[in-house]
């Protein structure tokens, strides 16, 4: 296992600029493999590559600065993973559902602590078991910003759309665009924080 003796701690502006940066340069194809992940969700077997590459594979590329190809969401690579994929997201649900029966706040903690645990499973190959303890060391002392960066957007985003959403006949078609604006938004900041804390793992 990589061992992380200093860990970065993100700056909220830095990640939120940064984020959008990434977001914006890769809208098209992010927005375009959302749709044929809309569209293939039914289709068994085919759906669980196409799930793990929208969660994760999109980010990580972006991450990297990599070109992200229109039909990213079918690379067979995907497929590889899915055994560990969902090993990690099961223990990261349980562990998040036991933090929250304590009020809520443990469980938004060992989220925001085991965010980058999926995408170190596809992207480094690390196990569910290793890469949940190595999310964990790399997010210390960034969860806070983590947190904040991934919810202004959010909360905006919900506040926009619902004052468009009162505008007759081209309401709900303003509200999807905001739902696009949301989906590249944090496509990007979670690429720009997996960049950060994760490039020398």
């Amino acid at each position: 296992m990589s061992d992380i003796t200093v860990q970065k701690k993100l700056q909220f502006s830095e990640i939120l600029h940064d984020g959008l940066q990434i977001g914006t340069k890769n809208i098209v194809p992010i927005v375009v493999n959302a749709l044929l992940w809309i569209l293939t969700i039914w289709i068994p077997y085919i759906n669980i590559g196409t799930t793990i590459g929208m969660l994760v594979g999109i980010v990580i590329k972006a991450s990297k600065g990599e070109s992200i190809s229109m039909t990213e969401i079918f690379n067979p690579q995907y497929r590889k993973y899915m055994g560990e994929f969902f090993l990690t997201c099961g223990l990261v649900g349980i562990g998040t559902g036991i933090g929250f029966a304590f009020f809520f706040v443990p469980g938004c903690v060992i989220a925001l602590a085991w965010t980058l645990a999926p995408l170190l499973v596809v992207d480094k190959a690390k196990n569910p078991m290793e890469a949940i303890f190595l999310s964990n060391k790399l997010t210390y002392g960034s969860k806070g910003t983590i947190c904040i960066a991934l919810v202004i957007p959010l909360v905006i985003g919900i506040i926009l759309a619902g004052i468009l959403s009162l505008i007759p006949i081209l309401g709900g078609l303003l509200v999807f665009g905001v739902c696009l604006l949301l989906l590249f938004a944090t496509v990007g900041i979670q690429a720009s924080v997996y960049k950060n804390l994760a490039a020398d793992v």
